[in-house]
C-alpha cells in the first residue's frame, strides 16, 4: 500500500514519470511574492526578497522603508537590512555561484551583499553610458551579468568576483528586443559571453567583437531560455509555439502548440528533459513525448531551475519538481515486478514474519546485486528520512544473501544521507538533492555552511567525512572575534584556544591578524604567541608593532631571511639608536646587520660602532673609505680628492690611538697619511701621477729614477728607512736607468753596509756582465764570489773562488751549471780530484 500511495502522486509525461514532493512549509509570514522582487540561488541556496518599487502596493503594518531580507529555502530569515542605496529603481538582483547577492540599479551601479546582508565594498558601475542612459534590463548567469540601457547598448561584467565592465558590439537597434538570453562563456567557441536578442522574426547574436543574425523566420520570439549545458534553447513564439532547438539554430528538435498565445511569465528548464511554462495560475510541463502535465496554483510561484529538476517557490511552501529516478520507478511503480520491487516487498513480508519473504528472494536470487544497488540508489533520491531508512534496510536485507555485492556501498550512502538530512533541516534550509550534492562537492557545501555561520554543523560534517576542519575553525574564530567586542581579552583568548587546539595545523597567526584588523591588538599579540611557525609569527608581530618580540622570535628561529625582514622593518620604522639597542644583545641580528651595512651602508654602520664604543671598527671603516676614494678616476693628477683621503686616514689614526690594543694600526695610519701627503707633493712638483698609493720603497726608487735624489733622501729620513734597505733601493734604481758611473761613484762613497752583493745582482739583472765583474772581485764570501763568476760565465775564476771555499757541494753545483763548457768541466774535475772530499762522487 505504501508503494501505491507513493506512485499515486506521480505524473506521466510521455513515458517518464515526474513527481513534485513538498520540501518545506515556509516559516516566513506575510510574504507575498507578487509584491516583491525575489532572487533564489541555485543548488538549494538562499532567497533574497525586497519590495518591488516598480509596483504600486498597499502597505499594511509594515514600514515605508524598503528592506532587503534574506531567507533560507525553508523561509527562515537569515538577515535583513534597510535598502538605502541611491541609483534609482532596482532593475534586477541575482545570486552568484559564491552566494553573493548582486543588485543592479537604474544608473548602472552594482551593489553586492553577502548572505548576512552586509554590503561588500566597493560598489561597481557599469559605466558612464549606463549612468546617462538608464539600465532597463539585466540578465544574470553564474558569476556574470549583461545589461541593456535605454540607448540599446549592451554592457557585460564577465566575472563579478573581479568586476570590470566591458561594452559589447553595437546592436544598431531602434527599439527594445522582445526577449534576451545569454549563452555562458564556458559554452561558447570564443570563450566570451554571447547575448541572444529576440528582434522581429529573427534572433540577433551579440558578442564583444560583432553582431550576427541567426534563426531567421523563427520569430517573433517572446521568451528564450538556454539549458544548463548551453546546448539547447527553449523559446516561446508570438503565436503560442514552444520551440526547442540547438543554440546554433541549425534545426528545431521539438515543437509544441500551447493553448494560449500570451507569453508565459516564466519559462525555465526542468533538468534536461522538460520545459516549464508558468502563466498566472497554471504551470505547464512540456516534454518531447506525450501530453503535457498541468499544475494549478492559486498563489503566485517562482520557478528555480536546478541541474536535475526545478524548485517551485510559493507564498507558503517549497516543492521540488523532478523526473522520478529509474531506481525509484523500478521499486514503487504500480504493478512493478522488477527485482528491486520484489526485494522491497520481501522486507515488508519479513517484518510481518511472512514466509513470502523467502519466496521473493528465491525469485530474484540471480538479480539480487542489481536489486540491492537499486534500493541504495533510490534511498539517495528520497527526501523522507523514514523512506530512506526503509530502502536502506531493504538493501541491507538483500545484501545478507548476496556475497558478490560490495558492502561499502550502503555505508557510503548512509554517510551521504546523514549529511543531506542534516543540511535539509528547516534550521539550515539547504534542500540539496543527491545529484546536486555530488556536483556541488562536500567542501563547497561546508564553505557555504561556514559563510552562513553554521559552524557547529560544518564542523560535525567535516569530522564525519574525515575532512580538514581548519577552514571551519578558522572562520568560527574570526567570526567570534568580530562579535565579541565586550568580552575581555583573557577570557576570549581562553575560549578561542579551547577550539583552535582541535586542529593541529591551524594558523594562529591568521586569527591574530583578524584580531588586529578589528582593533584588538593586545589579543592579537597574545594569540600570535601560540603560532608554532616563525615564518607566520614574525610578519604578524611586525604588523602589530611588536618589533622587539619579532626580532627575538626571528633570531631564535635561526632563519636569516626572517631576521633581515625584521631588521629592515625596524630600520624604516624606528630611530637608529633604538635599532642599535635592540640588536646589540642579539649576536645573530648584530652580525647580519653589520654584514649588510658593511657592504651598503657605511655611514649607518659607523653610527652603530660609535654608539657601541667600537672605535677601532669605525677607524677601519674610515680607512676603507679612503681606499674607495682612491678608486675614483678623478683622484689622480694632483686631484684635491687627496685631501679628503688624508683627513679620513688621520681620523682613523686618532680613533686607533684611543685604544691600547691598536697601537700598530695607529702608527701605520699616521705613516700612511704622511706618505700620501709627501706623494701628493711629489706628483705636484713632478707633474707625473705616479707616486700616490705606491709603497715607501717604490716612492724612493721612483725619485731616484727621476733624478730627484734630494726627495729620495727626504723620504728615507722621514720614514727612517734603514741603510741596508736604502742601498738596495738606490743600487737597483741606478741600474734601472743604467747610470753605471753614478753606481760606481755610489759604491766608492763608503763601504756599503750591505756589501757589494746588491751591486753584483743589479748589474747581472741589467745584463751588464762587464759592470758586474767590477764588483764581484770585492765580494768577501768565496761562495758568493764563485756563484757570481759562474753567472757571468767566468769558469776559471769561479773554480778558483770555489776552491778557496773548500765546498765540494758548491763545486759539483757549479760543474753542473757549466757542464756545456768542456774546459770548465775539466777544471772542476781536477779540483775535485785534488781536494778528494769524502762523499763527493
Amino acid at each position: 500500500m505504501a508503494a501505491v500511495s507513493i506512485a499515486a502522486e506521480w505524473q506521466l509525461l510521455g513515458d517518464k514519470y515526474y513527481r513534485k514532493p513538498e520540501i518545506y512549509q515556509l516559516q516566513w509570514k506575510n510574504i507575498d511574492l507578487a509584491r516583491n522582487k525575489v532572487a533564489c540561488a541555485p543548488f538549494a541556496g538562499p532567497i533574497a526578497v525586497i519590495r518591488d518599487d516598480s509596483k504600486i502596493v498597499q502597505l499594511y503594518a509594515e514600514s515605508a522603508l524598503r528592506k532587503l531580507r534574506i531567507f533560507n529555502s525553508a523561509g527562515r530569515q537569515i538577515s535583513e537590512t534597510v535598502w538605502r542605496n541611491s541609483g534609482g529603481r532596482l532593475i534586477g538582483l541575482s545570486w552568484t555561484d559564491e552566494q553573493v547577492l548582486v543588485c543592479i540599479t537604474q544608473d548602472g551601479t552594482v551593489y553586492r551583499y553577502d548572505i548576512h546582508s552586509k554590503l561588500i565594498e566597493p560598489n561597481v558601475s557599469m559605466g558612464h553610458e549606463c549612468f546617462e542612459n538608464s539600465v532597463v534590463e539585466c540578465v544574470f548567469w553564474g558569476n556574470g551579468v549583461v545589461c541593456m540601457n535605454e540607448a540599446f547598448q549592451l554592457f557585460c561584467i564577465p566575472d563579478l568576483k573581479n568586476p570590470k565592465a566591458c561594452k559589447l558590439a553595437e546592436t544598431g537597434l531602434d527599439e527594445f528586443p522582445l526577449c534576451i538570453a545569454v549563452i555562458e562563456p564556458q559554452y561558447t567557441m570564443s570563450g566570451n559571453v554571447e547575448v541572444l536578442l529576440g528582434v522581429g522574426d529573427h534572433v540577433m547574436l551579440v558578442e564583444e567583437d560583432g553582431v550576427q543574425i541567426v534563426g531567421e523566420g523563427l520569430g517573433p520570439l517572446q521568451k528564450m531560455v538556454v539549458s544548463h549545458n548551453g546546448k539547447l534553447m527553449a523559446s516561446f513564439t508570438h503565436d503560442g509555439q514552444l520551440l526547442v532547438m540547438p543554440t546554433d539554430f541549425s534545426s528545431i528538435i521539438f515543437e509544441y502548440a500551447c493553448e494560449s498565445a500570451l507569453a508565459p511569465e516564466q519559462l525555465v528548464w526542468c533538468g534536461m528533459d522538460s520545459v516549464l511554462l508558468y502563466w498566472d495560475d497554471m504551470l505547464l510541463m512540456v516534454g518531447p513525448y506525450g501530453d503535457p502535465v498541468r499544475y494549478l496554483y492559486d498563489d503566485p510561484i517562482i520557478l528555480i531551475p536546478e541541474c536535475d529538476g526545478a524548485r517551485i517557490l510559493s507564498n507558503s511552501n517549497m516543492e521540488f519538481l523532478q523526473r522520478v529516478p529509474s531506481s525509484t520507478e523500478s521499486i514503487f511503480k504500480i504493478g512493478s515486478t522488477e527485482p528491486a520491487a520484489l526485494l522491497y516487498d520481501a522486507l515488508d513480508h519479513f517484518d510481518r514474519r511472512s514466509a513470502k519473504a523467502d519466496e521473493n528472494l528465491r525469485l530474484i536470487r540471480s538479480s539480487l546485486p542489481e536489486a540491492v544497488e537499486a534500493c541504495i540508489d533510490a534511498a539517495g533520491h528520497e527526501f523522507d528520512p523514514m523512506l530512506q531508512q526503509t530502502l536502506l534496510r531493504a538493501a541491507s536485507y538483500g545484501q545478507a544473501f548476496c556475497s558478490q555485492f560490495q558492502r561499502e556501498s550502503i555505508q557510503e550512502m548512509s554517510k551521504t544521507l546523514r549529511v543531506l538530512n542534516a543540511v535539509r533541516s528547516p534550521e539550515t534550509g539547504i534542500p540539496l538533492s543527491i545529484h546536486q550534492y555530488k556536483l556541488l562537492t562536500p567542501s563547497v557545501l561546508i564553505g557555504r555552511l561556514v559563510n552562513a555561520h553554521q559552524h557547529l554543523l560544518a564542523l560535525r560534517i567535516s569530522d564525519y567525512l574525515g575532512m580538514n576542519q581548519e577552514v571551519v575553525i578558522m572562520h568560527w574564530a574570526c567570526s567570534k572575534l568580530t562579535v565579541s567586542s565586550a568580552i575581555p581579552d583573557a577570557t576570549l583568548l581562553e575560549l578561542l584556544l579551547d577550539k583552535l587546539k582541535l586542529c593541529r595545523s591551524i594558523s594562529y597567526a591568521a586569527v591574530a591578524a583578524h584580531a588586529d584588523q578589528i582593533g584588538r591588538r593586545k589579543l592579537a599579540a597574545m594569540l600570535v604567541e601560540h603560532e608554532p611557525l616563525s615564518s607566520k609569527q614574525v610578519p604578524l608581530l611586525l604588523g602589530i608593532g611588536e618589533e622587539d618580540t619579532a626580532l627575538s622570535k626571528a633570531t631564535e628561529s635561526g632563519d636569516t631571511d626572517l631576521v633581515y625582514l625584521v631588521l629592515f622593518h625596524i630600520w624604516q620604522k624606528r630611530p637608529a639608536l633604538e635599532l642599535f639597542g635592540m640588536i646589540q644583545a642579539r649576536p645573530l641580528a648584530r652580525d647580519l646587520f653589520v654584514r649588510y651595512a658593511r657592504c651598503y651602508k657605511h655611514e649607518f654602520l659607523k653610527d652603530f660602532f660609535l654608539s657601541t664604543g667600537q672605535l677601532h671598527d669605525v677607524a677601519f671603516l674610515l680607512w676603507k673609505e679612503s681606499w674607495e676614494i682612491a678608486k675614483n678616476p678623478m683622484a689622480s693628477r694632483g686631484s684635491p680628492l687627496h685631501g679628503p683621503r688624508v683627513k679620513l686616514i688621520e681620523k682613523a689614526q686618532n680613533l686607533f690611538a684611543e685604544t691600547k690594543e691598536h697601537v700598530f694600526e695607529s702608527k701605520a695610519a699616521e705613516e700612511h697619511a704622511r706618505l700620501l701627503k709627501m706623494q701628493h707633493e711629489l706628483e705636484v712638483s713632478t707633474k707625473q701621477p705616479i707616486f700616490v698609493d705606491s709603497s715607501i720603497s717604490d716612492t724612493i726608487r721612483t725619485c731616484i729614477v727621476l733624478g730627484n735624489h734630494r726627495a729620495a733622501l727626504k723620504v728615507k729620513t722621514e720614514f727612517k728607512v734603514s741603510e741596508k734597505r736604502w742601498y738596495w733601493l738606490k743600487v737597483f734604481a741606478l741600474a734601472t736607468i743604467r747610470d753605471w758611473d753614478a753606481l760606481e761613484k755610489f759604491a766608492r762613497e763608503k763601504r756599503p753596509p750591505t756589501g757589494f752583493k746588491p751591486f753584483v745582482e743589479a748589474c747581472i739583472d741589467a745584463d751588464e756582465k762587464s759592470e758586474a765583474v767590477k764588483y764581484i772581485s770585492k765580494l768577501a764570501d768565496p761562495r758568493e764570489k764563485a756563484e757570481a763568476y759562474a753567472r757571468v760565465g767566468m769558469a776559471k775564476e769561479a773554480a778558483e773562488a770555489a776552491s778557496q771555499s773548500k765546498d765540494g757541494e758548491l763545486l759539483e753545483r757549479l760543474r753542473n751549471t757549466l757542464q756545456q763548457n768542456t774546459t770548465a768541466s775539466s777544471i772542476f774535475d781536477t779540483l775535485r780530484d785534488r781536494l778528494s772530499f769524502p762523499g763527493v762522487s
